[in-house]
């Protein structure tokens, strides 16, 4: 395996780390090999990104043939908590659309690198949980906005995902927002003003193929929110998959003992949600 933390340029000087996880050849293997990429955005209420949600998660799926890409994106980590780590930078200062930035530079970065990282750069999904749902869904839906990429010196085909899985994702800032995520991503607590960063804006009929898992009993993120983005990209006849599952509270990364801080968030029945996804990102890319 080759792991590595790098470092990549984003909007406004910043800096970004991310780690790579990519199967080294040797000589069993084709050296030739050009394997389908996923990019990683860890959820956390845009306030911290959760460690639970990142390396775990790369390892599950390169095991499933993928090379895997954590990014460690900029947050408005409030102050008492900065002993939560140091993998990202925090600010309160950190707002649209400096998330965004920084998940579409890592996604051209690997696209750019994609001989270096044996990476397919026509095969490059984007992955996130719950407010990382939200960042990797609005990459998904503002790749076309060039003007939005100029700070970054890229073009929209640079930043374009080929697919996009969203694992219990916050999408609307209406009654079924998470509104933690939405005043953190704003800097307001404005209720009028988040509603410009609902992803139900963003899609159009040129939003890559989406997976989409929840759960019915989620109490941080209703299950509205991925019912709701279904129902949007299927108006727009964008490939989508959406699995609900009955029981489990929000934050369940791999839903096993691996990922799981308390005993609730062992959920067998919703462990199968990694395989479906890899399912469908092997066949829609």
């Amino acid at each position: 395996m080759i792991y590595e933390r790098v470092q990549v340029p984003s909007s406004d000087g910043a800096m970004i780390n991310m780690d790579v996880y990519v199967p080294d050849p040797c000589w069993r293997t084709k050296v030739n090999v050009r394997r389908p990429a996923i990019v990683i955005c860890p959820g956390g209420g845009y306030r911290f990104c959760s460690e639970r949600e990142a390396e775990p998660i790369a390892l599950r799926f390169a095991m499933e043939g993928f090379n895997t890409f954590v990014v460690w994106y900029r947050v408005a980590l409030r102050g008492e908590d900065e002993a939560m780590g140091d993998c990202y930078a925090s600010s309160p200062d950190h707002k649209f659309p400096m998330p965004q930035h920084d998940a579409a530079a890592c996604l051209a970065y690997v696209r750019a690198n994609a001989d270096k990282y044996m990476t397919n750069p026509d095969r490059i999904a984007i992955m996130g949980f719950s407010a990382g749902g939200h960042l990797a869904a609005s990459v998904s839906g503002l790749w076309q906005n060039a003007e939005l990429w100029q700070p970054l010196g890229l073009k929209p085909e640079d930043v374009r995902p080929n697919a996009a899985v969203l694992c219990y994702p916050v999408i609307v800032a209406d009654k079924d927002a998470h509104r933690g995520s939405f005043e953190h991503l704003s800097g307001s607590e404005n209720v009028e003003e988040h509603q410009q960063y609902s992803i139900l804006n963003w899609v159009t009929e040129n939003y890559p193929p989406t997976f989409l898992w929840h759960t019915f009993t989620d109490g941080a993120v209703p299950v509205q929110n991925s019912i709701r983005m279904a129902h949007a990209l299927a108006e727009k006849n964008v490939l989508t998959e959406l699995h609900i599952f009955p029981n489990g509270p929000h934050g369940l990364s791999l839903c096993n003992d691996a990922t799981a801080v308390v005993p609730e968030e062992v959920q067998p029945d919703c462990e199968c949600w990694a395989g479906m996804a890899a399912r469908f990102l092997h066949n829609a890319m």
